[in-house]
């Protein structure tokens, strides 16, 4: 495996990283104390193809490779984790289902405006009893003539807020709900469906999570995706894609905080010498950049793996167990090395301490992505 990147890596991470840090970068820690959601940075994004990163550019996207969208993934979270998981989810579980299992019909209908940021995307399994376990959905949706009524409630919504397009999942029947799941595309105009208010969460504070209540929520048949009973597997496959993208989130709030401790040990003064001096502080470093290389490898190799059409479901667990929990020891690290100040608000490791956490937890909490690589140990043949 060639481990060097491209030319084409190579300009899709610095013309990224430019973007960032000139247009997120004066405002990333405002939008977090103030839980803003940036909508002057979207409106500067839309024409970028931010919002249709790996959507085909035959419906307007940029028909990225998936290397290319890990990169641009780290390189916004970099500057403000919170817009990079605007873009993973609108990108990896809101615009790719569409693409991989929707209709020709439903492709031309939906992802043109998605693509150009115009309606947001979210993602819609959790609820109060069902999160990890997938199959314990309870949302409701009957067939009613040509319309599925859906009702149910979804909590903890990303891009929920914001979102013009949610993919809701559902049962039709809830004595048998594997067999009987369905994704459904709903539109935020649709008589029905209303968005609760936004959560006041610890980390990510510039994404507007929330919940979604459906009632009698008239849903056209047309806007089924795939068939019921499809349900599970499309969502299956989905998270596959969408940890890659959560990987490449974490990675850069790693990769953020490691830069951040590299430049304060040089300033630092104890002893009348610089800490960067003191061999603790040189291991610290040392450990965080071993672990944030690692993390990168693990999670290009499942890049590659999903670019060439081979199976890379564990390794896209693999990447986001391993990235996650990197974020979280380095943004740790970070703290540690920055001492009183990384407990500070006014320095940025505070704000990448906060938003490391949540990395360890949606799409699949690291004990779900422990399950999903077991599974693929013990089913190799010996």
């Amino acid at each position: 495996m060639d481990f060097n990147p491209c030319m084409k890596h190579k300009v899709v991470r610095k013309a990224v990283r430019m973007f960032a840090e000139a247009e997120l970068g004066p405002i990333a820690h405002d939008i977090d104390r103030n839980a803003r959601f940036p909508w002057e940075v979207v409106e500067k994004m839309q024409p970028l193809h931010f919002f249709g990163l790996q959507c085909p550019k035959a419906y307007g996207g940029a028909e990225m490779d998936s290397v290319s969208y890990a990169i641009t993934i780290e390189e916004v979270s970099r500057v403000s984790a919170a817009v990079g998981l605007l873009l993973t989810v609108h990108n990896s579980v809101g615009v790719y289902p569409i693409v991989r299992f929707g209709t020709e019909e439903q492709k031309s209908r939906f992802l043109p405006e998605m693509a150009r940021g115009d309606r947001i995307g979210a993602f819609c399994l959790t609820e109060a009893n069902a999160g990890s376990d997938a199959g314990g959905v309870e949302t409701i949706a009957l067939k009613e003539g040509k319309e599925y009524v859906v009702n149910g409630t979804k909590i903890f919504v990303t891009n929920g807020g914001v979102c013009g397009t949610a993919l809701i999942f559902a049962v039709t029947d809830p004595q048998n709900p594997q067999k009987s799941a369905g994704v459904f595309i709903v539109e935020r105009d649709t008589p029905g469906f209303t968005i609760g208010e936004i959560e006041d969460l610890c980390g990510m504070r510039a994404n507007p999570v929330s919940s979604l209540f459906l009632e009698e929520c008239r849903v056209p048949e047309g806007n089924l995706l795939g068939r019921i009973g499809d349900g599970i597997r499309i969502g299956l496959v989905t998270l596959d894609t969408g940890r890659l993208g959560v990987a490449a989130q974490a990675l850069g709030l790693a990769q953020a905080a490691f830069e951040d401790s590299v430049r304060y040990s040089k300033e630092r003064q104890q002893f009348k010498k610089p800490i960067a001096s003191f061999q603790t502080i040189q291991n610290y470093l040392a450990d965080m950049a071993t672990e944030i290389d690692a993390a990168r490898l693990l999670l290009y190799r499942a890049c590659a793996l999903k670019d060439a059409g081979k199976p890379f479901s564990a390794e896209a667990a693999m990447a986001k167990l391993y990235c996650s929990a990197t974020a979280s020891r380095v943004t740790n690290l970070a703290v540690q090395i920055h001492g009183g100040y990384g407990y500070s608000k006014e320095y940025d490791v505070e704000r990448y301490f906060r938003d490391a956490k949540v990395t360890e937890i949606y799409e699949g909490t690291s004990e779900v992505q422990r399950m999903v690589i077991a599974r693929a140990v013990l089913a190799q043949r010996t």
